[in-house]
């Protein structure tokens, strides 16, 4: 089968803007997600780039602002119009249920969570970080609730969460999503139709020269 190692954080906006297209095209090209969900913001940092606290706030308002309207608008999702109210709090717990969830092997379930997931974020403006959110979620992806929150604190799933984080760093992948087809990483659900394209036929390997920096 097909499979899409999908790099994300559980809370990212352009994860949610693109996740309904992904999944459709998951379908249509028989493809399988392998869910990888990381902490942001290390990431971001040891690719280089500036944490949110450092960008300048005509960064944060178009990030946060007119970038998001015209994504959603253009693909037809549904977003809050303001920040998220509970952005900042942590997110090992809904990561720790994604990766708990794929680890029972429910493939379609997961996908329906990791979804529900990003959309009670940036849909409901709910609280991820809260295990009363997430149970009816994981419930209406025909999951068992309990058993995955338990799961999702243990010692072994919130240590796939940091290995995700640690080889997102050693990939060198700098933001969410980030989608890889053998080996060839596309960053950003603007680039959703060339994932599509990349299932069907792989892009020749790349040749691109860069000099070095400084």
């Amino acid at each position: 089968m097909k499979q899409i190692t999908y790099v994300y954080s559980a809370h990212s906006a352009f994860a949610w803007l693109g996740s309904a297209r992904l999944m459709e095209i998951c379908a249509r090209n028989g493809a399988r997600l392998i869910h990888k969900p990381i902490e942001l913001s290390p990431v971001v940092e040891a690719a280089g780039g500036l944490s949110f606290a450092g960008r300048t706030q005509a960064h944060v308002d178009y990030f946060f602002g007119r970038d998001i309207e015209h994504w959603a608008e253009f693909r037809g999702v549904e977003v809050i119009r303001h920040r998220p109210t509970h952005h900042d709090n942590p997110l090992a717990l809904a990561s720790g249920v994604i990766i708990a969830a794929q680890e029972t092997g429910r493939g379609a379930g997961v996908d329906a969570l990791a979804h529900a997931i990003l959309g009670a974020h940036w849909r409901e403006d709910a609280d991820i970080a809260d295990a009363a959110t997430l149970a009816p979620l994981i419930t209406a992806c025909a999951l068992d609730a309990d058993a995955i929150l338990t799961a999702a604190s243990t010692d072994a799933i919130q240590t796939i969460y940091r290995h995700n984080t640690t080889e997102a760093i050693a990939l060198s992948i700098f933001g969410s999503p980030t989608y890889i087809i053998g080996g060839d990483p596309f960053y950003g659900q603007d680039r959703l139709e060339l994932v599509e394209r990349a299932l069907q036929r792989p892009f020749a390997p790349s040749t691109w020269q860069n000099p070095p920096v400084g």
